[in-house]
């Protein structure tokens, strides 16, 4: 990390990242409240957590103009720790969660990503889109018309807005303009004001008020670990998306050190666990943001909007914002996804549609993922086995080459085994190996299965062709090939 480098991040896009972030601290208010609701603590705890997680963030994070705040993932893992020990436990929880994410950073977990596929990424962002367009719809229960009329102007204004000048974003324009609408007509629409009371008190430094005792860490463990998993997944996973938007690159490692750092901090100042935002984080992009100012802004301007303008925050229309959140579920969603299903290999698409119904079912995008990742290991396992073994030539009647095309492994060997004749008149086989790599010891196994069998048979068998990876691998766990080896196996 060079001076240019930080000045790069924080000062290369000044009005971009001001602006993007004050955008994103009035879409953060919502969800932060609603995530608190849903864990089951006040309101306040939710938005010190997102504050404080912001703040942090910039400075520590990985990923340049993401957003990390407290969140739905997150917050669903904490609903039975908070209803059957209380707030104190969670904060508890929070710190330790931070912890263990800073060992999973300097574990090089980060790495891990690339193991998981395009497919399970797109099933990933299309779930979350729709989780994000479904979550909005409980704003119009027992609202009016002037509700949907106000949606649609927010749309209007954040999508025609851009074609006249791109100075300003034009979310943050949606915002301001039907506030305005809202309070001049008191259509009476439901406000921010109405999703709970927000008390104007900064966050303050404290030690969780629980016995630090190894029963204490055996009740918080298994929680910490399963919020710091489920956070990390989300993280790097909305990481990459942003990497992608911004056609950028980012240090995964330090962002899972950085989201452990955030976490730790929220927790002693009395916010729950967080990670990245990919909602926040798409409405950053879209607005402009592209450094670590852009998160420090919206964590900041979250706190002035509380502090010092509450009785504007108050006002504000769910509308407003459910507009911002509908673009961004529309601008989530990888709608070539569906175009090009025609186009796309079968097993892509049934990774893709398990990964989308798995999280919509559970309301777990680790659990998503994971569904997503196993189905396409077990596709491409399945794609892999394929052994080809085909007689080359035959030199005389006692005489028989086979050669042996493809990977084997534990999925590929039964094949193997059963493509050889075992009782055929012949004196010598030549197994032809060229175009094989044995990679574990079920192939070293069933190599020797088939030179047993031909054995017992009378016929003597040679290996050739093995590259230096493979014969190593025989060299080492063979029977066969050890002195008196095929005598003790067929037992004589």
């Amino acid at each position: 990390m060079n001076l240019n480098t930080i000045k790069n991040e924080w000062f290369g896009n000044i009005k971009g990242d001001i602006l993007s972030g004050i955008v994103v601290a009035m879409a953060l208010i919502p969800e932060a409240i609603a995530f608190s609701l849903i864990a089951g603590v006040d309101p306040m705890i939710g938005l010190y957590a997102s504050f404080c997680i912001a703040v942090v963030i910039a400075f520590v994070g990985g990923r340049p103009g993401m957003i990390s705040a407290a969140t739905g993932a997150t917050a669903l893992v904490m609903v039975t720790l908070v209803a059957d020990y209380g707030l104190q436990y969670l904060l508890g929880a929070t710190i330790l969660t931070g912890v263990i994410q800073i060992i999973m950073g300097a574990l090089k977990l980060g790495r891990l990503m690339k193991f998981v596929p395009r497919s399970v990424m797109i099933g990933f962002v299309n779930a979350l889109a729709i989780l994000i367009f479904s979550a909005q719809l409980t704003h119009f229960v027992g609202e009016s018309w002037a509700m949907y009329a106000m949606v649609a102007g927010a749309l209007a204004i954040i999508y025609i807005f851009p074609r006249f000048t791109k100075v300003v974003p034009s979310p943050l324009v949606a915002i301001i303009t039907i506030t305005i609408i809202a309070v001049m007509t008191g259509s009476g629409v439901r406000t921010i004001g109405d999703m709970g009371e927000l008390s104007q008190t900064l966050p303050f430094f404290l030690i969780p008020d629980i016995p630090f005792t190894f029963e204490t860490l055996q009740i918080i463990f298994p929680y910490s670990l399963s919020i710091a998993i489920v956070g990390l997944v989300e993280s790097l996973l909305t990481a990459s998306i942003v990497d992608d938007m911004t056609d950028t690159t980012s240090d995964k490692n330090k962002e899972a050190r950085g989201q452990g750092i955030a976490n730790i901090v929220s927790g002693f100042f009395g916010g729950m666990a967080g990670c990245a935002m990919i909602g926040q984080s798409v409405i950053n992009v879209k607005s402009g943001g592209r450094g670590r100012l852009s998160a420090f802004v919206a964590g900041v301007f979250l706190m002035v909007l509380i502090i010092l303008l509450n009785d504007f925050l108050v006002q504000i229309p769910m509308a407003a914002l459910v507009g911002v959140m509908f673009m961004v579920s529309i601008g989530t969603f990888d709608w070539s996804s569906l175009r090009n299903i025609h186009k796309t290999p079968i097993s892509d698409t049934i990774v893709m549609i398990a990964t989308v119904g798995t999280v919509l079912m559970t309301h777990d995008l680790s659990k998503g993922v994971l569904v997503g990742i196993l189905l396409s290991a077990i596709f491409f396992a399945s794609k892999i086995s394929k052994v080809k073994v085909t007689t080359l030539s035959s030199k005389g009647s006692h005489k028989k080459v086979y050669t042996v095309s493809g990977q084997l492994f534990f999925a590929s060997v039964t094949d193997f085994v059963e493509s050889f004749n075992y009782n055929e008149d012949v004196n010598e086989v030549s197994i032809d190996l060229t175009q094989a790599h044995l990679w574990d010891d079920s192939a070293v196994g069933a190599i020797d299965k088939v030179v047993i069998k031909y054995y017992q048979n009378g016929t003597k068998v040679k290996l050739i062709g093995l590259n230096k990876e493979s014969n190593k691998l025989v060299e080492k766990l063979a029977v066969h090939n050890k002195p008196g080896g095929l005598e003790k196996a067929v037992g004589h």
